[in-house]
């Protein structure tokens, strides 16, 4: 098998030029290739108008690779490498089942993978399954009625099922792709497997952890939802057990902590009993919305049909911190993100089809321990919440406050939208955003836009609407671990982002395989 990298074309171009550029880059006719897969494809906008698309792919030949390789004398070419990742084993089943807490990524590939070798675990989810769930989230987003219980942090699939499903990740890891593998195995489309930003979209994300969970189960796993743990039963420092909200208890000596970002009630069952953790630092700010249509021109130089909506990533580094944007959702909508009464968050997602009005990405401060306003490991947590609640009494309802930059930056009010229309659900009230965020997060906000402005125009024009708070961009604790994966409670593996151990859907699923990896070799 060969990889040819680099391949240029025009985004109007199909598979048949690939074919036809790929025989012209190996010198060979057509007739002698046996297969075409596509590796990688990326969007190059660096001579704009001028895009194009990039390509990587691997290519078969009916006979003499080395020999082709060796007569075609291009530096694009090379041997394609045969690094796969190969999930563990069968395995004899341990005494007692693993539990994993939380069914969001990290719960998720640690069950599949404990599944997969025999081990029969048992999921407890606290909130309900993706169907009842989207219908709870929907009913809140119309009306503003909220459950607690299953919204948009809690249930099937996890915070990410609500977002714009990003598989793109900055780790490097073999099991990447074999997680994307599983993805379209379970109902996404195949281009995640080659696109650069790959994404799923919240309308299949919902189907795709169904279909995941059903495998599990298939498998002997059990998936129980509505199951809050309240309770981690110890023997000394060793897990004995869990303790259900409905009184039950689940004796375990090994329990996959997988349990999200949000599940501020289970921090605080943690640090009470002893659970070593510590303050994080995070980040906190607002979502911006613009027009995607001036995204795409800025960013290509043109409208083209034959081109994904455009995506940005901005940062500036400040003396008194640092501002970047984060989860950016091409075609997408600032949605009501809340999973706790009284309190306001915003978030972002897109659709597959990504064909939204309007762009939006969170805009977000680095928050450092040291400026937390109350110490202690869960200082980070509670600071959340003082933002959440201010911005829910700022509007007296779970409309979220938003503000137009041109406003913003000058220090007025707004009184409505301009341009741009804000599509957060269940509505916004127009105002000003200093009277509900901190200064630390205002003042590094009124200094970025400008700049980010000159980096990427149209990004902060006067009519793009900040909506905030976005609050919940990464956990703001840390469970402690050793190198074996274990909290100093033997037998209580912290895992994925609510851990403090990953940053989005990509990285936080191959946490949760290393954790189940480390199960199964640990009883091996």
């Amino acid at each position: 098998m060969l990889r040819i990298r680099d391949i240029a074309m025009g985004p109007e171009q199909d598979t048949t030029a690939l074919l036809f550029e790929t025989t012209k880059i190996l010198r060979v006719s057509a007739s002698e290739i046996q297969s075409l897969h596509l590796v990688r494809r990326s969007v190059d906008a660096r001579k704009k108008p001028d895009v194009k698309f990039i390509y990587t792919v691997d290519v078969a030949l009916k006979s003499g690779e080395g020999k082709v390789l060796k007569k075609c004398g291009s530096k694009k070419v090379t041997l394609a490498p045969a690094e796969r990742y190969r999930p563990p084993k069968k395995q004899p089943e341990a005494e007692k089942r693993p539990v994993v807490i939380g069914f969001g990524p990290a719960g998720m590939f640690a069950a599949l993978i404990l599944a997969q070798a025999g081990q029969r675990p048992i999921v407890l989810e606290r909130g309900e399954d993706a169907k009842s769930r989207h219908e709870k989230v929907a009913a809140f987003w119309k009306n503003g009625t909220l459950d607690p219980k299953s919204n948009v942090q809690f249930g099937e699939g996890g915070a990410g099922t609500f977002s714009d499903g990003k598989l793109n990740t900055g780790i490097s890891n073999p099991r990447i792709h074999w997680i994307l593998e599983q993805f379209v195995a379970f109902g996404a489309r195949e281009d995640i497997l080659y696109d650069a930003k790959p994404h799923v979209g919240t309308d299949v994300l919902l189907e795709v952890v169904q279909s995941l969970r059903k495998k599990i189960i298939a498998l002997g796993g059990e998936v129980r939802f509505c199951s809050r743990v309240t309770e981690f039963l110890l023997e000394g420092d060793a897990l004995s057990g869990v303790k259900l909200e409905s009184g039950e208890s689940i004796p375990c000596d090994k329990v996959v902590l997988a349990i999200g970002h949000s599940a501020r009630d289970t921090f605080e069952t943690l640090h009470s009993q002893g659970v070593p953790m510590e303050p994080k630092p995070f980040a906190m700010g607002v979502r911006i919305e613009q027009k995607q249509e001036k995204i795409n021109l800025a960013q290509y130089g043109k409208q083209d049909v034959h081109l994904p909506p455009a995506d940005y990533k901005l940062v500036q580094h400040l003396e008194n911190g640092t501002v970047y944007t984060f989860c950016m959702c091409p075609g997408g909508y600032v949605v009501a993100a809340a999973s706790e009464k009284g309190r306001t968050v915003t978030n972002g997602m897109s659709y597959a089809d990504r064909n939204g009005e309007n762009a939006n990405a969170a805009l977000l401060v680095t928050v450092n321990p040291t400026i937390f306003p109350e110490k202690g490991p869960l200082g980070g947590m509670y600071w959340q919440r003082e933002i959440e609640e201010a911005a829910y009494r700022l509007t007296g309802s779970y409309r979220a406050p938003a503000q137009r930059v041109g406003d913003f930056l000058a220090g007025r009010p707004s009184e409505g939208p301009g341009e741009v229309t804000p599509t957060y659900a269940p509505g916004v009230t127009w105002t000003d955003l200093h009277r509900c965020l901190p200064e630390c997060i205002t003042g590094p906000l009124g200094q970025a836009l400008p700049e980010l402005d000159k980096k990427l125009p149209g990004f902060a024009g006067p009519d793009a609407v900040l909506t905030a708070p976005e609050t919940r961009s990464s956990s703001p604790v840390r469970i402690l671990r050793d190198e074996t994966r274990q909290s100093a409670i033997r037998g209580l593996y912290p895992t994925g982002e609510g851990a403090g151990y990953a940053g989005g859907i990509m990285s936080a699923a191959v946490d949760g395989i290393l954790t189940a990896e480390a199960i199964l070799e640990g009883q091996a």
